[in-house]
């Protein structure tokens, strides 16, 4: 009769009863010693070098009931209701709160990270985060990212959303490429709209008028810029131009400061350019139409 027994199983349910039993009794004493605890200290984790948020701001949102966490009872204090009210602050993205059984109360808190400054036609201004989401200004701290202005109607309502217009996810798209790419963040500072809805570059080194257009075929755009900086700019000179306009896919039309234009004609395979581009300058002169070659 003995034989016919499951041993290997009735052992296998006694272990599993004993680790249940002695969870249940480790929780227990958790739950009371946790009864018991007090609020020792509140700990704030704010990553990153530029805060939009500081620390006397944290400490205000966790007040409750305008009375301060240290000195309470662990067991009075809502957890998941702090972290709400951390999430609610438009600047913060991210916030977790716990306690431990030192009677510390831990807050770990992730920020929005601007990608882009706005000011509208009403100047209204505003950030955009890396979600594409608008969020207001801090009076606490101001982030060196790109700036776009001009002719822009996207509206702000002093609360997060999101872009509305064709136009302003332009802007945001542009800037997140701009941002990924070292050489076009160092060099791009600023984007402007135009009264014809055109977004030009604003660069650091150099006086010209960059028109990009749109957000369309950024890559290539760019591209064709790289090229036209790399082997046209240092044969003519970085103060020859006014006017760079790149918003068309394969070529670059410039605009001298004389107001004698330039098109450039960039070729499809843009990594086997040699060292002198296909660049021919288009103008009058005296009113006779003559073609004269940059190289």
């Amino acid at each position: 009769m003995l034989k016919n027994i499951n041993w290997k199983a009735i052992l296998y349910t006694f272990t599993w009863a004993i680790c249940l039993a002695g969870l249940g009794l480790l929780m227990s004493f958790i739950k009371v010693k946790k009864n018991d605890l007090q609020c020792k200290d509140v700990k704030v984790l704010i990553p990153g070098s530029g805060n939009f948020i500081e620390r006397a701001e944290v400490d205000r949102i966790l007040l409750a009931n305008n009375e301060p966490l240290v000195g309470r009872d662990l067991n009075k204090i809502n957890i998941h209701q702090l972290e709400k009210a951390l999430q609610a602050n438009p600047f913060i993205e991210y916030a977790k709160v716990f306690a431990d059984m030192d009677g510390i109360i831990h807050v770990e808190i992730k920020q929005r990270e601007p990608v882009l400054r706005v000011l509208n036609m009403n100047n209204q201004d505003f950030y955009i985060d890396q979600h594409g989401l608008k969020i207001p200004m801090s009076s606490n701290f101001t982030a060196n990212v790109l700036v776009a202005n001009g002719f822009i109607p996207e509206n702000f309502s002093n609360k997060i959303d999101t872009l509305k217009s064709k136009l302003a996810k332009d802007l945001f798209n542009i800037a997140v490429f701009i941002k990924k790419d070292t050489l076009w963040n160092d060099q791009i500072e600023q984007l402007y709209v135009n009264n014809k809805s055109e977004i030009e570059l604003v660069p650091r080194v150099g006086n010209q008028k960059i028109i990009l257009g749109d957000a369309d075929s950024l890559q290539t755009k760019f591209r064709n810029l790289r090229v036209f900086y790399k082997k046209a700019l240092p044969k003519v000179g970085w103060d020859t131009y006014k006017t760079i306009n790149i918003k068309y896919a394969n070529q670059i039309v410039c605009e001298k400061m004389d107001t004698i234009h330039v098109k450039s004609i960039i070729p499809n395979k843009i990594d086997t350019l040699n060292t002198k581009p296909d660049l021919k300058l288009i103008g009058n002169k005296e009113n006779n139409h003559e073609k004269d070659s940059i190289r």
